[in-house]
């Protein structure tokens, strides 16, 4: 019994040094994630907007570059229009777009899209995008700001997070160091490089750029009717002062007799009441 007692203690022990190894090891391994810097938004705080030439931009850069393997499935070619866009320049932007419809006959055509479409998705299904990129599907970028927990810090962080490994770090085959990635080792190469995408408003055609943009354009995506939204809670907040004010100067009137004539709260004769 007292053997048994014995090695259930040092099997015990064992099992915590163990997982106090692990817990180190985790931690040591969270302090190496490099945390994205948090940079000044256009539509940060309560009155903040949409730069609607950033996210202009920013269409720009997902068309030309990441439209290659990302989709954006939630929205309509139309939308670009809430980015200040004319129904005819929208036109102008998808007149090259090709997206599959069914023809008179039912069999798959490709037709040229509508405002109406959604974003052409780059690959048919999910299996044939895991096939086109070392077996994992890219994500889709409808609402990938709101899903990360720095939002448009984080994807213009890991936009400009490609670099060397450090001495040690081994990479798996196909993957990219990418130091605000976690774990680091990200299979998506590094899409963006100096002059990729060339702007025609005399904007900087840079990497860093390129992130802000990007990020822009991605938060408007995600949250089109951000700027509806602030407006309608300033309206509320006004309205809501100036009942309270109302109110206040209401309260005020209505009490002002009693105040000034306590014999008022004084029980009156039941005749009185009848008289009345």
């Amino acid at each position: 019994m007292r053997k048994t007692i014995v090695t259930g203690a040092i099997a015990l022990a064992a099992l915590a040094a163990g997982a106090f190894a692990a817990y180190g090891e985790s931690v040591s391994a969270s302090e190496s994630e490099a945390k994205p810097p948090h940079r000044h938004w256009h539509f940060e705080g309560p009155f903040g907007t949409y730069d609607r030439a950033a996210a202009q931009r920013g269409y720009q850069v997902y068309h030309d570059v990441c439209a290659a393997c990302h989709s954006l499935s939630l929205l309509a070619y139309r939308n670009l229009m809430e980015l200040g866009l004319s129904e005819n320049q929208v036109k102008d932007l998808i007149k090259d777009i090709q997206v599959p419809a069914l023809g008179d006959d039912g069999q798959p055509i490709e037709r040229p899209a509508r405002l109406s479409d959604r974003f052409k998705k780059p690959f048919p299904n999910t299996a044939a995008a895991a096939a086109a990129n070392n077996g994992k599907a890219p994500p889709d970028l409808s609402v990938i700001v709101k899903a990360r927990e720095e939002g448009p810090d984080y994807i213009h962080a890991l936009l400009n997070g490609y670099t060397d490994p450090p001495k040690g770090f081994t990479l798996p085959p196909g993957a990219q160091y990418n130091k605000y990635f976690p774990g680091h080792a990200i299979r998506m190469p590094k899409p963006l490089s100096d002059g990729q995408v060339e702007y025609t408003d005399g904007t900087p055609a840079t990497v860093d750029q390129y992130g802000r943009d990007i990020s822009a354009f991605l938060m408007w995506a995600a949250e089109p009717t951000l700027d509806a939204r602030k407006r309608l809670g300033f309206q509320v907040f006004v309205f809501l002062i100036v009942l309270t004010v109302l109110l206040y100067f209401t309260k005020k009137r209505v009490w002002h007799e009693v105040l000034h004539h306590p014999e008022l709260l004084e029980p009156r004769p039941p005749t009185e009441y009848r008289r009345g």
